[in-house]
């Protein structure tokens, strides 16, 4: 294929059903760019949905960007040699990467575009990067601008996801740094650091930004637009109903902090992972409360003086529009907006679970990649898989089994979805071809 060809495919790719007209050429032969891997790029997918591996080993991928011209971009847990971004771009119109480039001297979570430029977060601060027309890598690579700085930097919850609205905000995650607010985290007997719980101040919610303003501090011009969310790195912008919804990590260890209330069973299987519609000055309950889904209902915290049964404080606390089994760690969250899937994805959350750690003594649960049926702001029936089998394992006793882990998904321009990998560093490409 020519580069010149090459081009003109990749701009074709902007409009999705051009591009799957294209699918087909003279001799009848498919567009490699919607021929699949043999095994699926070793997924298990939803009928009619077929994978290829776009490219791997990069680096252990968090969250992941396409711009309009389809290139792809990482963000790495952390950096390496080469930088703490990967770029990926595809010359010769099969979708996999044929150029890869790393930038930036960090690693981190949150990735996204917005207005034309990169945004992306380490585990205190987002920068953003610009281009210039058709340039792969960032004009300021070396030194992009600083639009939030002095988030605080923590050994666990770190990751701060982003999102941004239709109307120039930013959101970004800022988790507890903390189980369920203990003064010795995760330690039996432990009494709570206070009521309130002190972490709320600065964590364990989302803040909101001015998404163009350079130069904004937590302190001096962050706005705590929802609280009591102990961790949501899957953060998400519904353009249907113009919400910000975000996917919570569920508090752990009640059977071991709380052996006379709760067995082990309940710590594998409570509380839920919760599906929040955020909005200002929205209250979530953590750590006071958490979701139990047996009993379907919000109970309050044994830290706090609950019992596992008892509602009290949590009464007026915001419901979730949706939950998911305990510990399976959300861990991104799109809403599809594209026509290349069939009709019944167009406005339904896509869901990264990177898998659990934390179910003992049943087997470890989660990593794959949910469908969640959408519309008016609502869940519209059970979340179902869209792909599966990442760990490439039958059983997880422990997450270090898992051979890959799901940790972001994006929408690209064509409507084909991505999927990148905290392992390895791999990242697939999933499409509709119909089922035969």
């Amino acid at each position: 294929m020519s580069k010149t060809y090459s081009t003109i495919f990749r701009s074709l790719m902007l409009t999705p059903l051009l591009a799957l007209a294209m699918a087909c050429g003279k001799s009848g032969e498919t567009n490699p760019y919607f021929l699949a891997d043999d095994d699926n790029g070793g997924l298990n997918l939803a009928p009619g949905m077929k994978a290829y591996v776009v490219a791997e080993n990069l680096g252990r991928g968090r969250h992941l960007a396409v711009n309009e011209s389809g290139d792809i971009y990482m963000n790495l847990r952390e950096p390496h040699e080469k930088g703490g971004i990967v770029a990926l771009r595809d010359l010769d119109g099969d979708g996999r990467a044929d150029e890869i480039e790393y930038f930036g001297d960090f690693g981190g979570t949150g990735m996204a575009f917005y207005n034309g430029y990169l945004y992306a977060s380490n585990d205190s601060t987002v920068f953003r990067f610009s281009f210039s027309s058709g340039n792969l890598l960032p004009d300021n690579a070396a030194s992009p601008d600083t639009i939030v700085y002095g988030m605080p930097k923590q050994t666990a919850h770190a990751a701060k996801s982003l999102a941004f609205d239709e109307q120039g905000f930013l959101y970004v995650n800022v988790g507890a740094p903390s189980n369920s607010c203990q003064q010795e985290d995760r330690v039996k007997g432990s009494p709570p650091m206070g009521d309130p719980c002190p972490l709320l101040e600065r964590t364990g919610g989302v803040w909101r930004f001015d998404a163009n303003k350079i130069g904004q501090s937590q302190l001096e011009h962050g706005y705590r637009f929802s609280t009591g969310i102990r961790n949501a790195v899957a953060l998400g912008y519904n353009p249907g109903d113009k919400q910000v919804y975000a996917v919570q990590h569920g508090r752990d260890l009640l059977n071991s902090l709380f052996p006379d209330s709760f067995d082990e069973n309940d710590n594998a299987e409570i509380p839920a992972e919760e599906m929040f519609r955020l909005s200002d000055g929205a209250d979530f309950g953590w750590p006071y409360c958490y979701f139990d889904p047996a009993k379907e209902m919000r109970v309050m915290s044994p830290e706090y003086g609950g019992d596992g049964r008892t509602v009290g404080r949590c009464e007026g606390t915001e419901q979730p529009v949706m939950t998911f089994p305990a510990h399976w760690a959300p861990n991104d969250l799109t809403f599809y907006q594209g026509n290349q899937f069939p009709s019944e994805y167009k406005g339904s959350a896509l869901v990264a679970f990177h898998g659990s750690w934390n179910r003992a003594p049943l087997e470890q649960k989660g990593y794959f990649v949910a469908f969640v049926p959408f519309r008016n702001g609502q869940p519209t029936g059970e979340y179902e898989a869209l792909a599966e089998g990442f760990a490439g394992v039958e059983t997880i006793d422990s997450p270090s089994d898992a051979l890959h882990r799901p940790t972001g998904i994006a929408e690209a321009p064509d409507g084909t979805i991505l999927i990148s990998d905290s392992v390895s560093g791999k990242v697939w490409r999933v499409f509709y071809q119909g089922e035969s």
